[in-house]
């Protein structure tokens, strides 16, 4: 009993896997990793990304106003790891990172880059020198999922946190309770594929439109 970053910090990766795993009871095939460092190289190589926010916030030395903004790497970097200053802390920091990967994802289809073979590669190449996989996915793995992605909209994609009760403490550490009731019936969506037809279910833990 732990919090589940313990997983990663005692076991790395595989542990993480497992735990996963054992909570949920879905299968987890592959895994991708990436940090703040290869979060900077990929939003540089692809020319920056842009996000929508809600209410202007400063983290760092960068004020991110309300609206569009066009985030470089470095941009980046402290607007995905803000907590502070955001009225749901560590909650609104994962719809934001949430929302980022969502708007690398459409950025990528606009620019046809999954249609487009020399853009394919180019992104790949991008994504895969700043991230760490398994042992058992390969460049052909990825490169095949990509291209598979190629008729998927950007409206199709939904993303969600896991069901949970609230905040408290255990010792000295602050938790987040999960509800298990609720989440027991999002792992089982998750485990049938049937989650997008069961998504009204779970409004409280979707990313909305413009996260803070």
């Amino acid at each position: 009993m732990n919090k589940i970053n313990a997983a990663y910090a005692f076991g790395g990766p595989a542990l993480l896997v497992q735990t996963v795993e054992q909570l949920t009871q879905v299968r987890i095939d592959h895994y991708v990793a990436i940090d703040f460092e290869g979060i900077v190289q990929v939003t540089d190589d692809l020319g920056g990304v842009d996000v929508v926010v809600a209410e202007t916030t400063t983290n760092g030395p960068y004020t991110f106003p309300a609206g569009v903004n066009h985030l470089d790497g470095d941009q980046a970097r402290w607007y995905l790891g803000q907590r502070y200053g955001l009225p749901g802390g560590d909650f609104d920091r994962v719809r934001r990172q949430q929302q980022f990967m969502e708007a690398v994802f459409s950025q990528s289809l606009s620019t046809d880059t999954f249609t487009d073979p020399g853009r394919l590669d180019a992104a790949l190449l991008a994504v895969t020198s700043a991230v760490a996989v398994d042992d058992s996915l390969g460049d052909t793995d990825l490169l095949g999922l990509a291209y598979s992605m190629r008729d998927l909209r950007p409206d199709a994609v939904d993303s969600f946190t896991a069901p949970v009760l609230g905040t408290g403490t255990e010792g000295a550490a602050s938790v987040v309770y999960l509800d298990d009731v609720a989440g027991q019936r999002m792992w089982a969506y998750l485990h049938n594929d049937t989650l997008s037809q069961n998504a009204g279910e779970f409004d409280a833990e979707a990313l909305p439109d413009v996260p803070r």
